[in-house]
């Protein structure tokens, strides 16, 4: 990958990250910030209760069906780091660190006191991440105790990232789900090697 920064993400794709598309590739080589408008809902009964406590613990307002979002992504040689940021003010910050290469490694996030274990699919231009284990507070969960996630970003309508993060519980379904189509703000290459805190 001539010209490419070497930092967590294309490291850990190596040759496939040339499979992403080439605006993917772009915010992973460099970082920089995305914005636009969020959808945000529960599902019903006992789904809907778990999914607005799951909201809670994870800092995802929930009294208004849309609002205003950014999410803001620096990467180094050792992580990524991701900022999602809505419009009241309420924030989610995950880091996400590399272990292996694609396609057998996987990434391990951490937001708050969970941390999850991701491998990737790749699949016309985009990125899904595929849940492998959880942990809590350092203690391994078994599967069927934590919700099943299902998260993707690809690039559409030319130059609109479109991502969805949805939460699902066997046999009550879905739980919560938040997605939106943002366009990108151009990174400032001077952001790229300071660290999101954690």
């Amino acid at each position: 990958m001539p010209g490419a920064p070497h930092n967590a993400a294309t490291q850990w794709f190596g040759p496939a990250f040339e499979r992403l598309h080439p605006l993917l590739q772009a915010l992973h080589r460099s970082g920089g910030s995305l914005s636009g408008e969020v959808a945000i809902s529960t599902g019903s009964g006992l789904a809907g209760r778990l999914g607005r406590r799951l909201a809670r613990r994870l800092g995802i307002p929930l009294d208004r069906p849309r609002r205003g979002f950014q999410v803001r992504i620096v990467h180094d040689g050792q992580a990524m780091h991701w900022r999602r940021r809505f419009d009241d003010g309420s924030e989610l910050v995950s880091t996400f660190r590399p272990v292996g290469h694609y396609p057998d490694g996987h990434w391990l996030e951490t937001t708050g006191p969970a941390r999850l274990r991701l491998g990737v699919d790749l699949a016309d231009g985009g990125w899904r991440w595929r849940l492998r284990s959880v942990a809590l507070r350092g203690l391994p969960l078994p599967r069927f105790l934590f919700p099943r996630t299902d998260a993707y970003k690809r690039i559409e309508d030319g130059d609109r990232y479109r991502f969805a993060v949805a939460f699902s519980l066997f046999p009550l379904g879905e739980l919560l789900r938040y997605e939106g189509a943002l366009h990108a703000i151009p990174a400032d290459p001077a952001v790229n090697v300071e660290r999101v805190a954690t």
